[in-house]
């Protein structure tokens, strides 16, 4: 009954790999009180067994089936999809998103959103050109946990002026194991610790710190280095200063050690909210912590939580929105041109990056 009276939105997914897959389904999930009914109707891959394998993996036999390509164009052509989910590796985030436009249709890209602002900008431009709509896929942001820290930060001031913070996003993901083809390792494919991990801990020091996006969003100093190896670095250190408020952002990423479940501390003139989670970008719990009473704010969803941005951006094209509030273009142009100024003071370069 659900499915009848809700309004739907037809999917193409890109690529099949991890971020695809959970992406899928939780689109898939159900929810009997989902705003949207989203429907997968094309898969792009490199291989129909891949295409079975993933639907197998993530559509239940009770939906409809989507149909496999082997060829990202069909997905484009496709009549019955609405927007294109691009999953694929960074390098081919800014072909596969002008391919979708071009073809009419709607674009929701993993982050980041391009190698760097330079073709982030052609992507954003295409977007506005063509009059669809495009969305980095920063899903993080669409936490309901995001959106009542950021409540407690910045309109109930829970903790006084904020005064600094520390966050960490670290994996290990046994690099000296990986073939140098890996997307890990592959400058060609944009591997490293920034684009991959150190974007979350960014996203944090965005919100906590400051609290604005995009062009309201406070001009920042930044300090960084990198442990660069073959051209790619494995971890990463990073410190932002907001002039108007004198706040310190101490930011970390790395490829080769886990971060600790408490991951993040916001410190402020009457306390602290340490943030947690099994990952930095799938925090459920915070805890406040002000005269060493200590309250915790626990939050639980079904699915890894992918459906949050998948509603928002659903209800963005139903309204006729070309893009979103909390991550508007100029959010994601902003957060390209602070990660290409990191990579500049820690001596990484892509081929994307030549003139």
């Amino acid at each position: 009954m659900a499915d009848k009276t809700v309004p739907s939105m037809r999917w193409g997914i890109l690529g099949t790999g991890w971020v695809s897959t959970n992406f899928a389904k939780d689109l898939m999930l159900t929810r009997p009180d989902a705003p949207i009914n989203h429907i997968i109707s094309a898969l792009g891959t490199s291989s129909l067994k891949k295409g079975s394998e993933f639907l197998q993996a993530t559509i239940p036999s009770h939906k409809p089936q989507p149909k496999i390509y082997e060829d990202y164009s069909s997905v484009y052509a496709d009549p019955d999809v609405d927007i294109v989910y691009v999953g694929t590796p960074h390098s081919l985030h800014l072909e596969n998103c002008l391919a979708a436009i071009e073809k009419g249709k709607h674009v929701l890209c993993e982050k980041p959103l391009a190698i760097n602002e330079k073709q982030a900008r052609i992507i954003v431009d295409a977007a506005g050109e063509k009059g669809v709509f495009l969305m980095e896929a920063v899903w993080t942001r669409f936490f309901p946990l995001i959106r009542d820290l950021t409540e407690l930060l910045h309109s109930k001031k829970i903790i006084g002026d904020i005064c600094r913070m520390f966050c960490d996003f670290g994996l290990n993901f046994n690099m000296a194991s990986l073939p140098s083809t890996s997307r890990l390792k592959n400058r060609d494919l944009g591997a490293g610790a920034l684009l991959d991990m150190g974007i979350y801990p960014l996203m944090f020091a965005s919100i906590c710190m400051d609290g604005k996006v995009g062009h309201e969003a406070e001009e920042t100093s930044v300090t960084a280095d990198m442990d660069v190896r073959d051209g790619i670095d494995y971890s990463d250190a990073v410190i932002i200063r907001y002039p108007s408020t004198n706040r310190i952002a101490i930011l970390t990423a790395s490829l080769l050690v886990k971060s600790p479940e408490e991951f993040c501390r916001i410190e402020g003139s009457k306390g602290s909210i340490i943030v947690s989670g099994p990952g930095t970008s799938v925090p459920n719990k915070f805890t406040v912590v002000i005269e060493g009473v200590r309250t915790e704010y626990k939050y639980e969803h079904e699915g890894m939580g992918f459906w949050f941005e998948a509603d928002a951006v659903a209800s963005d094209i139903l309204a006729g929105k070309k893009e979103n509030d909390i991550v508007p273009w100029a959010e994601s142009l902003r957060m390209m041109g602070l990660m290409d100024g990191i990579r500049k003071q820690g001596g990484v370069v892509y081929p994307q990056d030549e003139p």
